[in-house]
């Protein structure tokens, strides 16, 4: 069988550099606008820059081996990578655009190569259409796909039916344990025991393992911590976790108004202030804008990332009771840091309470890079809402918020909440659900 030509577009190296050596023993086309639009992103303080950075890096130890123009094999059992310029005789497209570019590369690949299948990769999904308009055979790249769709992320939480006698022994302090064979839960999750009699009677617990009894979730979180009360059963599963120390890593989804940055601030700040179990609260969110970027931001660096951090500051007031002077102050004595993700590499951060939010916007490597700065005596809070993604490189099934709550779900040292219901105020859950 004929090697496969793969043409890959400008977003499939932005998402992965390693890309280039992931087609097996097929050739590898690089259109040399798509050169040009990844040196645009080099300079880029993000895993996109860092992938235009790597990926620049690799194709210069290529020369070493011979000439892009001609080709050079990428490895033993690998195919061979050229860099080829669009062919001006494509009239019917318009080659100011730089899709039309690639597009015009890969027709002409495909007219050279006649007995061989020239594939265009690309993460556009526009890009694809085109392809597919043009009769090119067009795929998408997926990379970093933890699970199969939304509906397949694991939520913390199940519902169990059992006979009612066992919640009359569950509620009278009887030591309760749900066998493997009877019901399969991770490390942490939450059950909802249903009486398979009356449904109406339920008992919440928190599983833990199987040789531990199930730990009653009973009213000692309805009080709440530092002003913020509980308002559903998904906040209480949240506060449980965030105020038991076994457990190091929390991820909190939820949907915007579900209360899940409300819920980490005021239990790190109870927990930092109050309980002095932490020395310092530290929070910290992706700088991705929404929508077209302003650009760049003049002043100092603090300057700069106040637009960032505002909903963070606008938390962390109202759980002040809107006392800006004492927030100051815990602010200026390094109580509390309120920072950018960007300056994160390096540091080693050790008895703190952090907390990342809009983790979502993260992708799976910078994720890595934040868990491995955590020290001794340090929990990490990740929340997000993972329909709400504004970096156009990764989705829902393979931002860095979905790796975390896939890839620790097995582990007794994590735990994880999905908040369903919207409690910021009847117009904001109203939207979230219809808009």
């Amino acid at each position: 069988m004929a090697k496969k030509v793969y043409v890959l577009d400008t977003s499939v190296y932005l998402t992965d550099a390693n890309s280039i050596i992931s087609f097996g023993n097929n050739d590898i086309v690089i259109p040399f606008k798509v050169l040009e639009e990844v040196d645009n992103h080099k300079k880029r303080q993000d895993s996109v820059g860092t992938n235009a950075r790597k990926l620049i890096r690799m194709l210069d130890s290529l020369r070493e081996k011979g000439t892009l123009h001609k080709g050079v094999r990428l490895g033993k059992g690998k195919g061979i990578v050229f860099v080829k310029n669009c062919n001006e005789h494509n009239k019917n497209l318009d080659l100011s655009i730089a899709d039309n570019e690639i597009i015009s590369v890969a027709l002409s690949e495909k007219e050279k190569n006649p007995n061989r299948k020239v594939i265009v990769v690309s993460r556009d999904i526009n890009m694809r259409v085109k392809c597919d308009a043009l009769g090119l055979v067009t795929e998408d790249y997926q990379v970093n796909q933890i699970v199969k769709d939304t509906s397949h992320i694991y939520t913390g939480f199940v519902e169990h039916l059992v006979d009612e006698p066992l919640i009359d022994r569950f509620y009278a302090g009887e030591d309760i344990y749900l066998e493997k064979d009877e019901i399969v839960l991770m490390p942490n999750q939450f059950v909802l025991l249903v009486s398979n009699q009356n449904q109406k009677k339920t008992a919440l617990a928190r599983f833990l393992n199987a040789h531990t009894p199930l730990k009653r979730i009973n009213g000692e979180h309805k009080k709440g911590m530092w002003g913020v009360k509980p308002r559903n059963k998904d906040q209480i599963f949240a506060l449980d976790l965030l105020q038991d120390p076994s457990v190091h890593i929390v991820t909190l989804v939820g949907k915007a108004g579900s209360g899940k940055t409300l819920l980490a601030i005021a239990a790190g700040l109870y927990q930092t202030m109050e309980t002095q179990e932490y020395k310092r609260l530290v929070i910290s969110r992706p700088i991705q804008p929404m929508g077209r970027d302003i650009g760049f931001l003049p002043g100092t660096m603090a300057e700069k990332m106040a637009p960032w951090v505002a909903p963070i500051q606008d938390n962390l007031q109202f759980l002040m009771g809107n006392d800006k002077e004492t927030l100051r102050m815990y602010i200026e004595d390094g109580t509390i840091e309120v920072e950018a993700l960007t300056y994160i590499r390096g540091r080693s951060i050790s008895n703190a309470f952090i907390i990342v939010d809009e983790a979502q916007n993260l992708t799976a490597h910078e994720l890595k890079t934040i868990i491995t700065r955590v020290g001794e005596n340090t929990k990490l809070v990740l929340t997000g809402d993972v329909e709400q993604i504004d970096n156009v490189y990764i989705d829902e099934t393979s931002n860095g918020l979905t790796h975390a709550v896939e890839r620790f779900k097995s582990y007794d040292i994590s735990g994880h909440v999905t908040l369903v219901k919207g409690e910021r105020s009847k117009i904001a859950t109203l939207a979230a659900k219809i808009l």
